[in-house]
């Protein structure tokens, strides 16, 4: 079974479809070379990545390794999910401006099993190894533990962006940090892992794991680092996406354990820009069929909200099943029926031959707001929403129909929304 899903796709089409939005590899063309043998051998690698136990909820920022993992996956692969039980007692400092808190066994050991739980939402259960690093380092004991940390200098640890950042600003770096990035690749080279995965931050530690399987005599890993997914409020700006990463701190996140309902609006609320890079990060959908769906929203021979609700619908079915999916569109559609049904005083707007109008420009003419400028901030802090969904992209125009257009929240004083028919 494993041989047949290792064959079912040509190495170059592994490659291109398991590097998918990749923003560094160590060493693409031992990237190839590994495929290439596992196709010929029947042998599958072994694809690792780690997750510390720090938090006991994962969202769709989480999603993009647990993505990644489940396209080699598909290919027959071994992916090991490996639970950083003992690493977690230390604490990540990657991108820390402080020394991390330390957490319990019991905390760490509770936070695992919700990861458990939720990451076979996106991973197959049946072809997922789970492994907690504890097995190894646990025995690794006091020796060990000394002659590991005598591989690397105080010096190259300083090399690090976030210890050079904290060492030159004189804030306190805990000698046991620099263990972490030890740690976590002794974890690669017990597992004698053919690929790591990881976001970019992640890039120091994965280069430690390879380097330390070369000195143990093993094929070192490649290593693989993907993108830092930007949260909801995120926006296109000179021509690039840019906004905070995705929070569970800041709200601007989707919890893969969120209802179906509240993953398919939330995602129905992000611009059109950021769609198309939630689509190709995190969609199954091909690359190409992507590039084609956008050339015809260009094009205007398909609407932009087509596209965001097939994308909606696949995130609610991938983390609840094909009822979940429906239950969500359905709920949405019901939800657009009652407010195009609203009894809302009708504002007519004439196109003036025009196929279509920016929306902060119709908006004063609904007398929602005073000015084009009023409209571009209501629209820049998310307080203006058509047919129930939030438009925050200035660029949003709008052909001849009728809207429901509503701006900020529900009001007693005055009108908050009118039916606004372009003709």
């Amino acid at each position: 079974m494993t041989t047949d899903a290792l064959r079912k796709a040509t190495p170059e089409e592994q490659y291109e479809t398991v590097t998918r939005a990749t923003v560094d590899i160590q060493v693409p063309e031992e990237l190839k070379k590994k495929l290439q043998r596992s196709y010929d051998t029947g042998k599958p690698l072994v694809i690792k990545t780690g997750f510390d136990p720090s938090r006991p909820d994962l969202h769709l920022g989480h999603s993009l390794l647990l993505t990644r993992m489940r396209r080699f996956q598909e290919f027959g692969h071994t992916v090991v999910f490996l639970i950083g039980d003992f690493t977690g007692l230390i604490g990540d400092p990657t991108g820390r401006n402080a020394t991390r808190p330390a957490l319990t066994r019991d905390e760490v050991k509770a936070n695992a099993e919700t990861y458990k739980q939720q990451v076979f939402k996106v991973l197959d259960p049946d072809k997922t190894v789970v492994r907690f690093n504890s097995t190894w380092l646990d025995a690794l004991g006091t020796e060990g533990m000394i002659r590991l940390a005598a591989r690397y200098s105080v010096q190259r640890m300083l090399e690090r962006d976030d210890f050079k950042k904290r060492f030159r600003e004189n804030t306190s770096i805990s000698i046991h940090e620099f263990l972490y990035p030890l740690l976590q690749g002794y974890d690669s080279v017990a597992l004698k892992s053919d690929v790591e995965l990881g976001a970019t931050d992640q890039l120091f530690n994965l280069l430690v794991g390879r380097q330390l399987m070369k000195e143990e005599g093993l094929e070192p890993q490649v290593i693989m680092t993907g993108p830092i997914l930007e949260g909801l409020d995120a926006k296109l700006v000179d021509g690039k996406i840019v906004g905070n990463k995705m929070s569970k701190s800041l709200d601007n996140y989707v919890g893969i354990d969120e209802p179906p309902e509240t993953i398919f609006g939330k995602l129905m609320s992000i611009t059109d820009d950021l769609m198309w890079r939630y689509l190709e990060l995190l969609s199954a959908t091909p690359l190409k069929q992507v590039a084609e769906m956008r050339a015809k929203v260009q094009a205007g021979e398909l609407h932009p909200m087509t596209v965001k609700k097939d994308f909606a619908r696949e995130m609610a079915v991938r983390f609840h099943g094909e009822e979940g999916g429906r239950k969500a569109v359905e709920a949405w559609d019901n939800l657009k029926k009652e407010a195009s049904q609203t009894n809302l005083e009708l504002v007519e707007v004439s196109l003036a031959g025009a196929e279509k109008q920016f929306l902060f420009k119709l908006l004063p003419e609904t007398k929602l707001v005073t000015s084009a400028t009023k409209a571009r901030e209501a629209m820049a802090q998310g307080s203006v929403r058509v047919n129930g969904e939030k438009v925050m992209d200035l660029k949003a125009e709008y052909g001849p129909g009728e809207y429901v257009v509503q701006v900020g929240k529900a009001r007693t004083d005055r009108p908050n929304a009118v039916r606004l028919k372009l003709t």
